[in-house]
């Protein structure tokens, strides 16, 4: 039996571990980053941005993280209402927590310590709900995506694997594995109440299009002059294909870089453009969230079971 003090001092370890874990992958990037240099960084901030689009383009990413924070108070009401302030101190601490997991794992833990343990089952499965909608909306305009700049073969093949797994799904829906199947989760998923997967789902598309536009507007800051549809189409194609990719969220900047060169070289848009805006966004959406967050880590209070 573990003692209260014990325990004390293993949940301080484990904070300050996902604190100083989180600033040290973060101070990497900033500090290694061997394409894109933190000095020229400064300098084109200051050329390209007046204080107007600085406060224009953080607010796509207050907008982003707003309505995840809708998305997961949302969900949670099938276990308990929580307020809006306790949605912002779970998700950002789970967006701490899960910084340097693969794909962003840890956060699933990070949203669970708010609960008792009875609950863990239940809020890991929300949290599924909560990410799995925003990769399907993803998959569907990133498909959109592929089709409208004639890249019919890797739409084709794409849709061809998703069929695949689909029917394989179906064909396995009862097999039990540790008493779980496709078809008890598929259960699952029914018992929520039909208005907060609306609202769920509303909310996901509205947020995916904040992103997506944030990357937009940013292309047109350094004078891309192409036309909507076709710049869209790029940007929904290359954060379908990113976001398929196994990663950790640390990395989640060299992955999306990676991709979008390939994909914007195409359209003859300048590699440092790209790699300035992959930076930007990273240090927008996952960065500032993570400074913040950090603080609800460091004054996390274990919750006791309730029977």
């Amino acid at each position: 039996m573990i003692s209260n003090k014990t325990k004390q001092y293993l949940t301080l370890i484990i904070k300050l571990t996902i604190v100083f874990g989180a600033f040290y992958f973060i101070y990497e990037k900033l500090a290694n980053d061997d394409k894109l240099s933190w000095k020229q960084f400064s300098e084109i901030l200051q050329d390209k941005f007046s204080l107007s689009w600085l406060v224009f383009m953080l607010g796509f990413s207050f907008l982003n993280r707003f309505l995840e924070i809708l998305k997961w108070q949302n969900l949670v009401e099938v276990v308990e209402k929580i307020s809006l302030y306790t949605a912002t101190k779970q998700v950002l601490a789970g967006v701490t927590a899960g910084l340097f997991t693969p794909n962003g794992i840890g956060e699933y833990a990070g949203k669970a310590l708010y609960f008792p343990k009875n609950k863990t089952k239940r809020i890991l499965f929300l949290n599924v709900i909560c990410n799995g909608i925003q990769l399907i909306i993803a998959l569907f305009f990133g498909l959109i995506g592929l089709l409208y700049l004639g890249y019919t073969y890797t739409f084709l093949i794409i849709l061809f694997i998703l069929l695949l797994f689909v029917c394989f799904l179906l064909l396995t829906k009862k097999a039990n594995i540790k008493g779980y199947s496709v078809q008890f989760f598929l259960e699952k998923i029914t018992e929520i109440p039909k208005k907060i997967h609306r609202k769920n789902t509303v909310l996901a598309i509205a947020r995916y299009v904040t992103f997506t536009h944030q990357y937009y507007f940013l292309f047109l800051l350094f004078g891309v002059k192409i036309d909507y549809f076709t710049l869209m189409a790029t940007i929904t194609a290359v954060y379908f294909i990113a976001s398929s990719l196994p990663s950790f969220q640390f990395l989640d900047f060299v992955v999306k870089g990676s991709v979008s060169i390939w994909f914007f070289n195409k359209l003859n848009i300048d590699e440092y453009v790209v790699l300035f805006v992959s930076t930007f966004v990273w240090m927008a959406n996952v960065v500032l969230p993570v400074l913040i967050g950090s603080y609800f880590v460091l004054i996390y209070k274990p919750k006791k079971n309730i029977n």
